[in-house]
């Protein structure tokens, strides 16, 4: 076992890869000397060589562009968009192309490209570097959506998802990236850089996609949460007491709606947390699901919580960001209205 923080188990899951698979290819904006703005990349183009990764213009309609046409014929692209609020431009070749070529092509090619990409806030980035739009790429039928909240998960989703013949979409919470957070300091920690790591086995290991992790077991409430929000759903039990059960999602699309459905049958409670805005985004799907599929087992209606329906706020951003009193709030409510 190695001791990594999220950024250190992701540019290892990257430099496995590249040394199992020859057909894997790590390319972006500043990926490749630089080792990108994060530091994922570090080191693999000096140990990969250039070939394999390297650094693209600033064209997220071409990164993808040409990810899909490395993908088609038999390449495993890793393409990376700087941050996730960017890659709206490559939203149309995603959408009209990776997610449809395989059915499109009745099966003869493939798009087996994972697009590695930060996002939500945490880091003062403001409206354009703090967005989480996760929502949209669940939407369309034929990408899969990836969401890790430790190290240990973001290596081994990872290296699933680039073995994956569909197209997934990676999404990194870059608050995470340095370790945990539970959102109760916020103003102390909005510059912390410290290192908090976690146990990774070296080498190659997959998480499946598509299987939820129980972060903590309760009998009362479930709360469903995925990235940040799994460290900040556990300050909340923490501080409020409440005997809740979370649930890391791990993977939207594919959604392990069994262990939703285990967990809420046996709580009869459920909270729903996200970080991207709460009209339209993905708390709304996940509370249609529990209530069409654990009606007779609820004791209080479906509690979400989530951003403001506001371009994401510099300077209210703490206030934005759901933290432990909004979600313990939402613990009480279930627990009250029961």
């Amino acid at each position: 076992m190695a001791e990594l923080n999220m950024i250190r188990a992701i540019n290892d899951a990257l430099d496995v890869m590249l040394a199992r698979d020859p057909a894997v290819l790590v390319f972006g904006e500043d990926v490749g000397y630089f080792g990108g703005v994060f530091r994922a990349t570090d080191g693999l183009q000096a140990h990969h060589g250039a070939k394999r990764c390297f650094d693209t213009p600033i064209s997220e309609g071409g990164i993808i562009a040409a990810a899909i046409g490395m993908g088609a014929q038999g390449l495993r692209p890793v393409p990376e968009i700087q941050f996730a609020d960017y890659i709206l431009p490559a939203y149309d070749q995603l959408v009209s192309e990776a997610a449809r070529l395989r059915y499109r092509s009745g099966g003869e090619f493939w798009a087996p490209i994972t697009v590695r990409s930060p996002y939500g806030g945490g880091i003062f980035g403001g409206q354009t570097h703090s967005q989480s739009p996760e929502a949209i790429f669940a939407h369309v039928t034929g990408l899969k959506t990836v969401i890790p909240s430790t190290p240990y998960d973001a290596k081994g989703l990872l290296i699933a998802a680039i073995e994956c013949d569909d197209p997934v979409i990676f999404l990194e919470p870059k608050r995470l990236y340095n370790g945990p957070f539970d959102g109760r300091h916020e103003r102390e920690l909005a510059t912390w850089t410290g290192h908090a790591d976690a146990e990774v086995p070296v080498g190659h290991y997959r998480v499946p996609l598509g299987e939820a992790r129980i972060a903590r077991e309760g009998e009362h409430v479930t709360i469903l949460a995925y990235g940040t929000m799994v460290h900040v759903a556990l300050a909340a039990v923490e501080d409020t007491g409440i005997d809740a059960e979370v649930i890391d999602l791990r993977s939207i699309v594919p959604l392990d709606i069994e262990a939703i459905v285990r967990s809420v049958s046996k709580t009869g409670r459920c909270v729903v947390v996200h970080e991207a805005s709460r009209f339209g985004g993905f708390g709304g799907e996940l509370s249609s699901l529990v209530q069409e599929r654990c009606f007779y087992h609820l004791e209080a209606p479906v509690e979400r919580v989530a951003g403001w329906d506001t371009p994401y706020p510099h300077a209210f951003e703490w206030d934005y960001f759901p933290g432990p009193a909004r979600i313990g709030a939402a613990l009480c409510r279930v627990m009250e209205n029961s």
